[in-house]
């Protein structure tokens, strides 16, 4: 294993004297310095914001002071690490399908099997991919996110206040998020309310894992779901699941918890079947190769206008081919 080059400093290191943009408005002035000043250490943008040698319009300013349309910022000569020549390349320019588009919202439906953002072994996701799509666009950010392996509806931001907006809706429950998910064995119909807290913990690999725990658990979360019955199958229940909470993995805790794991589900599911359903086995050889979760439904209030916007995805080809295979309950 090679080490790495270090970094070497950019040819030159001078002041540098800035405008806050749209993109950078309402930003804190420390994450504002990170995005800029990438290869940067984090100590040394905070050391640097520490010592008075980052103004904002001519004067001192903290690590969480809120960024104008408008300020006029210096900042002082930094070292960069310049790019190393082996190192990965940029993600590659890609669009996916759009639900809905305007100068403050973008809505996509993204495909089972793509990240929404690089990180943990990810060399990028959507969010990457997009930006190298539209290098015009001066703002372009996830207002949340869905597991790699769930399809359907994403959210991004084309303004900041649109992405704070937002956010805050998200965060206070005033948004309608649906999902289908195909879960194993018939689900009990007076199953409607599922309210079981979730703990968040890594497993022996240091991978994320979530488990459910008793509510009085003091790492638990109070997480909520509704759960509906769309169509039932001799083996299989399709569900309209409704979350009143956004937990990490929470459907797919909640639902496996429940005894009925999602088809597909590499984490939480019935790992023997989801190697006969990948491999075509029972279902006239059909290959089903992907969790079946989707986010088919979401509803918020526009930042901008205040009207109730309400978005459908419809379930993917290889989902609703998979339902037609399934025989009917006896």
């Amino acid at each position: 294993m090679h080490a790495a080059p270090p970094p070497t400093a950019a040819p030159q290191a001078e002041v540098r004297h800035l405008v806050v943009d749209e993109a950078g408005e309402g930003q804190r002035l420390d994450n504002f310095l990170l995005r800029i000043l990438k290869g940067v250490p984090k100590t040394h943008v905070y050391r640097v914001i520490r010592s008075g040698e980052v103004r904002v319009n001519k004067g001192r300013a903290q690590a969480d002071t809120r960024l104008a349309l408008g300020d006029q910022l210096r900042v002082p000569p930094v070292r960069v690490a310049e790019r190393a020549a082996d190192s990965a390349p940029p993600a590659p320019a890609r669009e996916f399908p759009i639900l809905f588009e305007d100068d403050h919202l973008l809505a996509i439906n993204k495909p089972a099997g793509v990240a929404v953002h690089g990180g943990s072994g990810v060399s990028f996701g959507v969010i990457e991919q997009l930006r190298q799509a539209r290098p015009q666009a001066k703002f372009l950010e996830l207002v949340h996110r869905l597991d790699r392996e769930t399809s359907g509806i994403l959210l991004l931001a084309k303004k900041r206040s649109a992405l704070t907006a937002l956010q805050d809706q998200f965060r206070a429950r005033d948004t309608g998020k649906t999902y289908a998910a195909l879960v194993i064995g018939a689900w009990p119909a007076k199953l409607k309310v599922i309210d079981v807290a979730l703990h968040k913990t890594l497993d022996a690999r240091g991978e994320r894992h979530v488990l459910a725990v008793p509510n009085e658990h003091p790492d638990g979360r109070r997480s909520i779901s509704l759960v509906a019955v769309a169509q039932g199958f001799a083996a299989y229940t399709l569900l309209d699941v409704t979350i009143k909470t956004g937990r990490t993995h929470q459907i797919r805790v909640h639902l496996a918890n429940a005894g009925h794991p999602i088809v597909g589900d590499p984490k939480y599911g019935d790992f023997a079947l989801n190697k006969q359903l990948a491999r075509g086995e029972g279902l006239a050889g059909l290959r089903f190769e992907r969790m079946f979760l989707h986010a088919r439904r979401l509803a918020f209030d526009h930042p901008a206008t205040g009207a109730r916007v309400e978005l459908s995805a419809s379930l993917p080809d290889e989902c609703t081919t998979l339902l037609g295979q399934l025989s009917e309950p006896h």
